[in-house]
């Protein structure tokens, strides 16, 4: 049976057994989770299964004194972002950096299984965003041994970044830092490196559209979302990317291990166009090694194939041909902490024979 037919199968469970709902959730002293994911964090939310949540996100680009000082407009900076800044006790910062949104609980999620999370809607809020890196905090620190940070105005209507004269970036939104509690031997988790419970991921490719699919280490999972980006190049290489505020709209689906048999061990996802597998650890040879062998797990287990009339389970060996023969391994970040690697494989690969004695169509 493979993972969509699950999935559609549970997602058919969790509607006839709950009225799906959609909530927002705003940011605000007592809404955010300020550096870290942690197993026994209080969630600010509890939703269920098939639940929708609208969620406002703060930026990395620091407090409004900060962004005045370095131009952007008062009438231009989100009105709560002072509060936050002001109203979260000192004591219950850190240990990372980042101001993320959450923890969402969703009621029906347990160790062993599989959150999903579907990334419906991604909106800009501000016309502008920040990139900076800092004395010994980037890959290249020992070039850049100093300070260094530049606002850059948005476009919204046309979706580029103005980055220079004649220097235009086109913009593909998405969260920095998008994940779940982590087990619980972790502790306090600091939100910069990620790990198994995806976190500071950095991967521009978890755009609207995107699906990612989480092992869930503690109860009611504990989603969490921030670092906003309005872009970013992989490898973010000084540390920052398109640093910005975002309000994204998740949509949350449990799956329970036993009733799916979908066992994952690490974050991964899928696009419109491609399966994705990742890998972060300290050593960037061994996190291309974890996501290398995630999508070889993926590609060969036939409860992790997806829906799709020719994708048939492939042997080990085959899987590991494929991905030499046809799939990108990509650097996703190297700048926080844990360095990230992504293996993508282009859903074009699997092609869907024609029928016989039928026309030919695309879903």
């Amino acid at each position: 049976m493979r993972l969509r037919k699950f999935l559609f199968l549970a997602a058919a469970l969790s509607a006839s057994a709950h009225s799906q709902t959609t909530q927002t959730l705003l940011s605000t002293p007592t809404t955010v989770a300020w550096g870290y994911y942690d197993f026994h964090a209080k969630p600010v939310l509890t939703i269920h299964s098939g639940d929708t949540v609208i969620m406002q996100t703060a930026s990395t680009c620091g407090p409004p004194e900060r962004l005045t000082g370095q131009g952007v407009k008062p009438e231009d900076i989100p009105a709560w972002l002072a509060d936050v800044y002001a109203k979260v006790p000192k004591e219950q910062r850190g240990p990372g950096g980042h101001i993320l949104t959450g923890p969402i609980a969703i009621a029906e999620a347990q160790p062993g299984d599989v959150l999903e999370v579907r990334i419906k809607k991604i909106n800009l809020d501000t016309n502008w965003a920040c990139n900076s890196f800092g004395k010994g905090h980037s890959f290249l620190s020992q070039d850049f041994d100093y300070a260094h940070s530049k606002i850059i105005p948005l476009d919204r209507q046309h979706m580029v970044a103005d980055f220079a004269p004649n220097i235009t970036i086109p913009l593909h939104p998405f969260f920095g830092s998008i994940g779940i509690a982590p087990p619980e031997s972790a502790g306090r988790w600091n939100s910069a490196p990620p790990w198994v419970h995806g976190g500071n991921m950095d991967n521009k490719e978890l755009t609207a559209g995107t699906t990612v699919f989480y092992p869930v280490w503690a109860p009611g999972a504990l989603f969490e979302a921030g670092d906003g980006h309005a872009g970013q190049g992989n490898g973010e290489v000084d540390i920052t990317a398109l640093e910005t505020f975002l309000t994204g709209t998740f949509e949350f689906i449990v799956h329970k291990g036993a009733a799916t048999a979908e066992k994952i061990e690490w974050p991964r996802a899928e696009t419109p166009t491609h399966y994705i597998a990742m890998g972060f650890d300290e050593d960037l040879t061994k996190a291309t090694q974890i996501a290398v062998r995630n999508m070889i797990a993926f590609l060969s287990d036939p409860a992790k194939a997806p829906e799709h009339p020719a994708f048939a389970p492939l042997t080990r060996d085959d899987a590991y041909a494929l991905i030499s023969t046809a799939c990108d391994v990509d650097i996703t970040e190297l700048v926080d902490v844990k360095s990230g690697v992504h293996v993508m494989c282009a859903k074009s690969l699997f092609s869907v024979p024609e029928p016989v004695h039928q026309t030919q169509h695309t879903k």
